[in-house]
């Protein structure tokens, strides 16, 4: 009868340690707004760096400017999800000019997913649950490249992926604490250094990361394209990359 409560007990106690645990674990995981924690009237400053085509596209040059991301409207899209616009504002990195309007955005949220829109009308879906390092997802599911002669296959199939879970990360900023990274994509064909005698080479890198009770800050993208016929090489029109490094939020 005793070696019986015993066993009881026993089962008991292991039983309120594992809800113990789970519980704990469940309070600790981060959610997508904790980590795309968006509102009417915030602001956001970068560091922009964007990567252009120059020559008669025979090479490529960054130029660089200061953007202000304005998160404007919060409104319900048709699939009833909690929306945002968000308005892109540049000047030059010393602000002697004005602000200018450069291109609109928006973003849908729901406790799965968080999807982006670009000035491009392409959406991607940043984010999923659950925020954890190793998670995958089909994040350019929507983009529409069904064959090589659009701008955008080079995109066709991207898998996005947490990866340095709750870890610090530096920007412009400064070091921020508990941030996550999402790596979009990452390859070059052929793989090494770039030979501009080979008849065809291309790269695509991609990566976001976004801090804990703030949001993004930090992106880095760039995709390039080079064809040498007849020993006459150029770079694609959709050859572009961008940088963007948190300066500032409010």
């Amino acid at each position: 009868m005793i070696s019986k409560k015993r066993n009881l007990l026993l089962i008991v106690l292991t039983a309120f340690f594992i809800t113990s645990c789970s519980t704990k674990e469940t309070l600790q995981l981060t959610s997508l707004e904790d980590i795309y924690p968006l509102q009417e009237g915030k602001i956001f400053i970068y560091r922009l760096d964007s990567t252009v085509l120059s020559n008669f596209n025979k090479t490529l040059i960054t130029k660089s400017y200061l953007a202000k991301d304005s998160i404007a409207d919060q409104f319900t899209d048709a699939a009833g999800r909690k929306s945002f616009k968000i308005f892109r504002f540049i000047t030059d990195t010393l602000q002697t000019t004005a602000w200018k309007y450069t291109a609109t955005f928006f973003t849908s949220i729901d406790k799965n997913r968080i999807e982006f829109i670009d000035n491009q009308n392409l959406r991607f879906v940043s984010l999923v649950n659950p925020v954890r390092s190793g998670v995958q997802w089909y994040g350019t599911q929507f983009i529409d490249a069904p064959n090589t002669s659009s701008d955008y296959f080079f995109m066709k199939d991207w898998f996005f992926e947490f990866q340095q879970a709750d870890e610090p990360f530096t920007v412009k900023y400064g070091v921020i604490p508990n941030t996550f990274t999402v790596l979009q994509a990452d390859f070059e064909d052929p793989d090494g250094p770039f030979n501009p005698n080979l008849p065809r080479s291309e790269k695509a890198f991609s990566k976001e990361v976004y801090a804990k009770n703030i949001g993004l800050i930090y992106k880095e993208f760039l995709h390039w394209e080079w064809q040498n016929p007849n020993n006459d090489g150029s770079y694609t029109l959709n050859s572009y990359g961008i940088k963007l490094s948190l300066i500032d939020y409010k």
